[in-house]
């Protein structure tokens, strides 16, 4: 297994690590954060970026490939983060420019994510698996005709649970954009969904 995937726990629990906000929480009084710090905050939030790459690309190798990219190049810029504010965005923002880097490359998309193949989809009740099984392949599939910038937002106020600044942040938009944004999403979403 790779160090991605052991620092990833591919196989196991993605829950946000509550001890990462309250260690690594940045704010104007603190110092910045030493060499150690930062990379043990990385490696602290390596399975949110994965998922938000899982969902970016919908593809799991290629997910790993954009963690990958994102931490080399968080590593080589380390210098330009501000440490008064949040790593996590930081983070995403980087991860978000080599997606559509590797998008422009390779004129592609992303590939269809078939929901059985997630990490999430465990077997334990075959009724209520299925269920949920068959509403998130619903929701995927209805998700991925979005248009990007309403599929982005919804992954990262939705998803990664990011406020609007640090989403506005991350897409280089303002605040009143990403609300709008995310209400068209969101109706968009119920409609492809047929939720009223």
């Amino acid at each position: 297994m790779s160090f991605l995937a052991d620092a990833l726990n591919t196989h196991g629990d993605h829950s946000y690590s509550v001890s990462y906000k309250k260690k690594f929480s940045a704010s104007p009084a603190e110092p910045p954060l030493s060499e150690p710090e930062f990379e043990s905050a990385l490696i602290a939030l390596l399975p949110n970026l994965y998922r938000f790459a899982l969902r970016l690309s919908r593809k799991g190798d290629l997910a790993e490939d954009l963690v990958q990219i994102a931490v080399e190049r968080a590593l080589a810029t380390r210098e330009t983060y501000d440490p008064t504010l949040r790593l996590e965005p930081w983070l995403i923002r980087i991860l978000r420019n080599a997606w559509i880097d590797m998008t422009r490359r390779s004129k592609t998309r992303g590939v269809e994510l078939d929901v059985y193949d997630t990490p999430d989809a465990a077997v334990v009740d075959g009724a209520r698996v299925t269920e949920q099984a068959l509403m998130l392949d619903a929701t995927e599939r209805a998700m991925a005709t979005l248009p990007e910038d309403q599929r982005e937002i919804l992954l990262l106020v939705c998803y990664q649970e990011l406020s609007y600044a640090e989403t506005a942040e991350i897409l280089d938009i303002p605040k009143g954009t990403v609300m709008s944004r995310l209400s068209r999403a969101r109706k968009a979403l119920s409609e492809k969904l047929g939720i009223n």
